[in-house]
Order: C-alpha cells, then structure tokens, then sequence
C-alpha cells in the first residue's frame, strides 16, 4: 500500500479530527503522532533515521493509506517527491489560535524534560527533534514560531500544484473533504477530537 493522501498540517490544527475523518470515508488506516506512540520501540528509529537524512519512506509507512500530523508535516519536501500521486492537504487553523493550542500542549510537554516518563524518553526526544528542531527551528516563542507556522503554510501552498492541494480547517466539514477525495459525504457529523484535556489524557495512557 502506498500513501493515497498526505496532511501537512502542524500538530494542533485538527490532525486527529482528519485522522478519523479519513478512516471513516475509507482512507486509512491513517499514520499519526499517536501511531508512534503505540510502537515507540519500532517506529521511533523510522524518524530518527530521517532526521539524519536517511529516511527509508517505504518502511515508515507500510499498510497505511494516509498520513497526517507531526512527524510526517516535519517532511513535506522529501514526501512529495517519495509519493507523487498523494493528494496533499493542509490542515490550517488561525496562527494565533494554534500557537495558544500548541503552547499549552505539545511546547509545555517538550519544555520539562524532567517530568518525561522514563519509557516516553527516546519518542519524546525525536518529537523534540522534530517539533522544536527541524519544523520551528529552535524558537518556540510566540513571534517567531507563529512566522514559522506562517512560512511552512506558504511553502507548501508553493510547493503543491493547485489541484493536487485542499486548504483545510475542521471546520469546513465534510463536503470540501470528501469532494476533493472523490468520496461520499457521511451521514454523521465530522469528527471532533483531541482536546487538550484529551491530549494529556492519551499521553498518559488513557487515551
């Protein structure tokens, strides 16, 4: 199976909403942050691999459909030339909103390495790697990561041919999505998951 759909979307711009939004209308099984936090000993190293410019794409996504979410928005460059039939979207939400979202959530987690649980370790390190490092570029203050989260969106609106591309808030519900996957609109609501409180939930194992 080869990757059908890619979401290069930030985390905290409505990624597990999708993630269920695509399972539901037959896309999936869908790759996620949590995907990786379910096998940390076997998909880790996948990622870790990448950061060092060796990535094996094949590998890291086997039986899955679709992607969305950190770590695979951290690679939209190497992805567009590794699945070139994908249709991409974009997951967006305002800047400002996210970086409310994100600084409470994912940047509160990364900033205390203390607190890590021993056996989150290594995964936490490569979503430091890839959430700090390599998508924010060290700076996690809100100016210059809300001009970073600016400047990824612009990048991939450049890098994707129109057509191949859908801009997408969770908002805008099922009708833009299923359009442009060819996909019938469900007769239930679009999902909604993934608050904060459930993100600190699924980090804890409870999710």
């Amino acid at each position: 199976m080869s990757l059908q759909v890619i979401s290069f979307g930030f985390g905290r711009t409505a990624t597990m909403s999708l993630r269920m939004a695509l399972e539901e209308i037959g896309l999936g099984p869908c790759y996620h942050m949590e995907t990786v936090l379910e096998d940390m000993t076997g998909r880790v190293p996948h990622w870790n691999a990448a950061l060092d410019g060796q990535p094996d794409w094949d590998a890291t996504y086997a039986g899955f459909a679709s992607a969305v979410d950190w770590p695979t928005a951290a690679f939209h460059t190497e992805l567009l030339d590794a699945f070139p039939e994908a249709k991409i979207i974009l997951s967006t939400r305002s800047p400002e909103s996210w970086y409310a979202s994100i600084s409470q959530t994912i940047l509160a987690v990364l900033a205390a390495p203390e607190k890590w649980p021993p056996d989150q370790k290594d995964w936490l390190d490569m979503v430091s790697r890839v959430v700090i490092d390599r998508s924010l570029g060290g700076r996690t203050d809100p100016e210059a990561a809300i001009a970073t989260f600016k400047a990824h969106e612009a990048a991939v609106r450049a890098a994707v041919p129109a057509d191949r591309l859908l801009v997408f808030e969770a908002r805008d519900g099922w009708e833009p999505l299923c359009a442009f996957l060819g996909k019938e609109v469900p007769d239930t609501p679009y999902p909604r998951s993934n608050s904060r409180e459930e993100f600190f939930a699924l980090l804890a194992g409870e999710g």
